[in-house]
């Protein structure tokens, strides 16, 4: 069990939560949520025990494991191959193995005494029914999913990156099995693969899930329960970002007219105590006016959602109608070949989202669109092209000397003070923060400043490889409406989900060393490459079954001589029955995984004050949650049958 109680969090002599109090669930997926600095990060660090509450408590049973994954991770050093640092995972049961090869040991010098025999049997069924025998596929099988290929997961662990070092903790994490897993930005280190494979995982982990993430896209598809940190308090939606932002609209509309009315009561009650406290027939009617304000438990104002962003993004002339042409492109790193025979166009207007998993070469591609890396072949820019190159090796470029606003201003071609602090704010500098050095700034805050300047450019070709990096959901709002807004053309390597839904026309990718084009939207395009992947698999399983009945029809190794034989068509249509059958089955234990998160949401909603309160409420509830009861009922009486005919067609 983990539990807050009345958790009160003061940090430099500001509060940034007070009062609040929550107990987390199994199977819960929570999506903590919130702007920079109102202490997400904190949070996590006091449920996991690193920071004592300011007040408050937190509690955890005795055998409660939580496991936190952040970047902070990235102090631990060896030498070790990955495939045995992840393996340690299983350390307990490691131990356990070495205990029977000691016995084993012993036995063999001699010792055969009923004690030593007695241990064995029982450190080896201890052993063997907690998994032991599946250690080795269950690492291997972790970190495939997380992008290794079989060669590199015999390789040390010094030799990685500092992304793929974080995914190789991430897996030894993910082998814990812990109660509660806190997950601080887990996707900053992933690629889109590995993303969506993560998601799979997640979906099927049976403890609780917090996690801390400015991916939009992965907060959605994860989250059955958003809790957000403002004006110092958790407010808890039941459901994912998209139902958040409904009902945080709603609630946003509501605490406004509490809140206006209780001015406008406010205004009233001191105009009159203003008009008659010192005239003796209203006296004691002022005095208690001014009591009753006393009294008054006065709301905050709500916060504000969103920055406006009241720039005009525009270049002082357009480019040709060609604005990027690669013909005949080879590159390669030694023998490593990225691109053979590449070719590609990029025409006015376009929008392109350059997606894929890491190692294939996107940010490699777009340095040769830039005309910044050494290859093979011709590139060249279109007519009255105007390129700006966005990368994080690009903040060498920022003049350490200035503070930001003189930095964003020097670049500014004219802009006003107020459309240049609009800017900056929603890049999340604020108030005096604009006054900061560039010298002093982190790299992710230096990396936020290189972006306002390069949308402050009048280029009219941006090539932005990972712009969303180090910026939180609402800034990636404004990157999006500005890139919206925005009438010339880009190309843009992100692994943000939402951000390229929202702003590409056009997808490449990298394929057997080609540059491919996909002519629409991200979700069109995940769509049509979920298709071709399932008539890949339909194609292979129709190949696979054909081959083993023509084996088993020219070996004749059928068990039953007297059992009519079948025929290859009719093999074939038994084979796609059976993948189909197991496909539904997959497809409806998610589906009644997702309606017991959500019948689980309305049992905790019913159980709230405010709801309990009201027979109106309670009783829309109820029937919400009948229905959704009844739903489940319904599918897993046709698992049941799916499972029923399998048992037949596979028996």
């Amino acid at each position: 069990m983990l539990k807050i109680e009345n958790l009160g969090i003061e940090f430099n002599g500001n509060w940034l939560i007070r009062g609040a109090s929550y107990q987390f669930l199994p199977g819960e997926r929570i999506g903590l949520i919130g702007r920079n600095g109102t202490g997400k990060s904190t949070l996590l660090r006091m449920l996991d025990g690193q920071f004592k509450p300011t007040e408050g408590k937190v509690e955890r049973s005795g055998s409660f494991k939580i496991a936190f994954f952040n970047q902070d991770l990235l102090s631990f050093e060896t030498d070790d191959p990955i495939h045995e640092v992840v393996r340690e995972a299983y350390r307990p049961l490691l131990n356990l193995q070495l205990e029977i090869e000691d016995l084993l040991t012993r036995m063999e010098q001699g010792d055969v005494s009923e004690k030593v025999l007695n241990d064995l049997a029982a450190k080896q069924d201890e052993f063997d029914t907690k998994g032991g025998s599946t250690i080795d596929a269950s690492v291997h099988g972790m970190l495939s999913g997380l992008g290794f290929s079989e060669t590199e997961q015999f390789q040390p662990y010094s030799t990685f990156s500092g992304g793929w070092r974080m995914r190789v903790l991430l897996a030894k994490m993910l082998l814990e099995e812990p109660d509660v897993l806190l997950l601080d930005e887990p996707t900053n280190h992933l690629d889109l693969p590995s993303i969506q494979w993560l998601e799979n995982y997640l979906k099927s982990f049976k403890g609780s899930t917090v996690i801390v993430s400015h991916d939009r896209y992965f907060i959605d598809r994860m989250a059955n329960k958003i809790v957000e940190i403002s004006l110092k308090q958790l407010n808890v939606y039941a459901g994912n970002y998209s139902f958040y932002l409904q009902e945080k609209a709603l609630r946003h509309e509501q605490a406004q007219a509490a809140y206006d009315n209780q001015q406008k009561f406010i205004e009233e009650q001191e105009r009159f105590i203003n008009r008659f406290k010192y005239k003796a027939s209203k006296a004691r009617q002022a005095q208690s006016r001014i009591k009753a304000l006393e009294r008054l438990v006065k709301l905050e104002a709500p916060e504000q959602e969103g920055f406006g962003l009241n720039i005009r993004f525009s270049f002082s002339k357009p480019s040709g109608k060609e604005v990027a042409r690669l013909k005949d492109i080879h590159k390669a790193y030694g023998d490593k070949v990225i691109i053979e025979g590449g070719e590609a166009t990029v025409l006015r207007g376009d929008k392109i989202a350059l997606i894929g998993a890491n190692g294939l070469g996107k940010s490699t591609l777009l340095r040769v669109v830039a005309g910044t890396e050494p290859h093979q072949g011709l590139s060249e820019m279109g007519h009255n092209v105007i390129p700006t190159f966005f990368a994080q090796h690009q903040l060498e470029v920022l003049d350490l000397k200035r503070n930001i606003y003189e930095e964003i201003d020097f670049h500014s071609r004219g802009r006003t003070e107020a459309e240049l602090r609009s800017l900056l704010g929603s890049f999340m500098f604020s108030g005096d923060e604009i006054e900061k050095k560039i010298e002093v700034l982190s790299g992710g805050e230096k990396s936020r400043v290189a972006l306002a300047k390069t949308l402050l450019s009048e280029a009219n070709f941006l090539l932005l490889d990972e712009p969303t990096n180090h910026l939180d959901i609402p800034s990636i709002q404004v990157l999006v409406q500005a890139l919206n807004a925005y009438e010339g053309t880009f190309v843009v390597v992100s692994h943000d989900r939402y951000f390229l839904q929202k702003v590409a026309n056009k997808i490449w990718y990298i394929e057997d060393h080609k540059i491919k084009e996909y002519p629409g939207t991200y979700e069109e395009y995940e769509r049509w490459r979920e298709g071709r992947e399932e008539e890949e698999r339909v194609g292979a399983g129709e190949r696979e079954g054909g081959k083993k009945v023509e084996e088993a029809i020219e070996t004749k190794t059928v068990s039953d001589e007297s059992a009519p034989r079948l025929s290859y068509k009719e093999q074939k249509q038994l084979n796609n029955r059976i993948k189909k059958l197991h496909r539904d089955v997959e497809k409806i234990e998610t589906e009644i995984t997702d309606l017991e998160g959500q019948k689980e949401a309305k049992l905790l909603e019913m159980a709230s004050p405010e709801v309990a309160a009201s027979f109106d409420k309670l009783t829309e509830l109820q029937g919400q949650f009948d229905a959704i009861q009844e739903t489940i009922q319904q599918r897993t009486a046709a698992w049941e049958e799916i499972l029923m005919e399998l048992e037949e067609l596979e028996g």
